[in-house]
């Protein structure tokens, strides 16, 4: 049996190089799409050790034309897009550049794939797609609402990607997963990674708001067998995936305070979370998590809870002291 070839546009990043690693691991030729470094942090394919194994190809997804020749070139079977503007902030501030990758990217690698009849193709989209509810956890039938340029760029992706089962026949779904942490993230924007790097090098983390906001955490390696196994369903004869969206998170919501407490003490450096909010912090939801029965109707479901998931990451960092960002003077 020859091996099979997938794609991941955005595997230097954190969650593209936990997936690279996955499908290096049962034996998949893994072709890693990204424009090259430029954001300044460490490809997190090095950071995991893997990027001698991986076939690195320097082009950027609003590239229609280099997107379609890589493709052409490996004999690629199966896509896995996750090359986004995932900052908030920085989406906030440069919506027209955040717009620009998340839609037009999306739909110039989804246009890349149907032409080479692509066998199969998962689109990371965001819980953050749909938006504020009141309703709680959210469910794949629940409207997308978004109300921020993040929000509503991977909403727009998440249309467009799941429009090409139905206009092209690309067989094609789509992910709405929860704050997904682990070793390797270096988007110290991020909770997690900011507070466990804060923790272990003995400081206060900091929490922008009260601490009350409710989420949902998903572990990177339940992420990453999340994504195999939706592209495994994408080629199997059962309706109900193609042209669909499904949710994943660790099935339990926290308190970011509750997330920074625990991380504190997994640190075991004596420090004490600052809090320097009130209540929510402006443009984010206070309250998301997601119900992932239907990703678990096929047989998925989180393996790594809270706490030995935080485990691993206070370790990675721990082991990793070159990755935390420089201390404040």
């Amino acid at each position: 049996m020859s091996e099979r070839v997938s794609l991941i546009s955005g595997a230097r990043g954190f969650v593209g190089a936990w997936l690279a690693k996955a499908l290096l691991e049962r034996g998949d030729r893994v072709v890693v799409l990204d424009p090259g470094p430029g954001s300044g942090r460490p490809s997190t394919l090095v950071l995991l050790g893997i990027a001698a194994e991986v076939v690195e190809v320097e082009a950027d997804v609003r590239d229609g034309a280099r997107c379609a020749a890589a493709i052409a070139d490996h004999g690629v079977e199966r896509v896995f897009h996750l090359a986004a503007k995932t900052i908030v902030g920085e989406a906030a501030q440069n919506p027209r550049e955040c717009f620009d990758v998340n839609v037009r990217g999306t739909w110039e690698l989804l246009c890349a794939a149907a032409e080479h009849r692509v066998e199969a193709v998962v689109v990371a989209s965001s819980d953050k797609a749909y938006g504020a509810h009141e309703e709680l956890p959210y469910r794949e039938d629940f409207a997308l609402r978004p109300t921020a340029p993040y929000e509503a760029s991977k909403s727009a992706a998440d249309l467009i990607a799941r429009s090409f089962w139905h206009s092209h026949r690309l067989p094609v779904a789509v992910t709405r997963f929860a704050n997904i942490y682990g070793g390797g993230d270096t988007n110290w924007s991020r909770l997690v990674p900011e507070a466990v790097s804060a923790a272990v090098d003995g400081r206060a983390p900091v929490l922008r708001s009260d601490g009350s906001p409710i989420r949902d955490f998903l572990y990177v390696e339940d992420c990453a067998a999340a994504y195999l196994r939706l592209a495994e369903a994408l080629l199997e004869p059962a309706d109900g995936v193609r042209g669909e969206a499904f949710n994943a998170g660790g099935e339990r919501p926290y308190s970011v305070g509750e997330v920074v407490e625990q991380i504190a003490a997994l640190a075991g450096t004596g420090v004490v979370a600052e809090v320097r909010g009130s209540g929510n912090p402006d443009g984010e939801i206070d309250r998301q998590y997601v119900d992932a029965s239907r990703l678990r109707g096929l047989g998925w479901e989180p393996s790594v809870g809270l706490a030995e998931g935080l485990r691993r990451t206070v370790d990675w960092y721990a082991a990793n002291p070159a990755v935390r960002p420089p201390q404040p003077d």
